[in-house]
């Protein structure tokens, strides 16, 4: 198997390091080798935040050269000309404008919706993708993240 690269990027509280933490955490269950890298800026002001996942049989490095990401997913449409230098020629640039967000329970949710877009480009059944959600968020948050997985899948493309 290859390794697959996937950027998760946007600005500090729209929860890109969460959706990553689903992300690697559904990798690893798999049984795939995972790595993973974060970058916080100023994070606590609304600066910029990246989280970096990389999957397969053998990964070397957490960190994505440039334009050798797979996915690049985007919490803020501001903040994707400072992370498209990530994505490679033919990749999936995945922005909020994929989503529709007037049916998320919250706004909070949008990283949950988000991972519901990714999954419909990647071969991992439903039930793991629940697994690592509940895995990772409180029980009272499960309701409402099975809401916005499902916006997110259902999402126009």
């Amino acid at each position: 198997m290859k390794v697959t690269s996937v950027k998760f990027a946007g600005i500090g509280g729209t929860g890109v390091v969460k959706a990553s933490d689903v992300f690697a955490e559904l990798v690893f269950d798999l049984g795939l080798d995972v790595k993973k890298a974060e970058v916080h800026g100023m994070s606590q002001r609304g600066g910029s935040v990246a989280s970096e996942v990389r999957y397969g049989d053998k990964v070397q490095s957490p960190m994505i050269p440039d334009k050798t990401a797979d996915f690049l997913v985007v919490f803020a449409e501001d903040q994707v000309p400072v992370n498209e230098i990530s994505l490679k020629e033919g990749g999936i640039l995945l922005t909020p404008k994929d989503i529709e967000i007037d049916k998320l329970p919250t706004e909070k949710a949008l990283n949950v919706a988000m991972l519901g877009k990714l999954s419909t480009y990647l071969d991992f059944s439903l039930e793991n993708w629940q697994k690592a959600l509940e895995k990772l968020f409180d029980p009272k948050f499960h309701a409402g993240n099975q809401v916005a997985f499902n916006v997110g899948r259902e999402s126009r493309l």
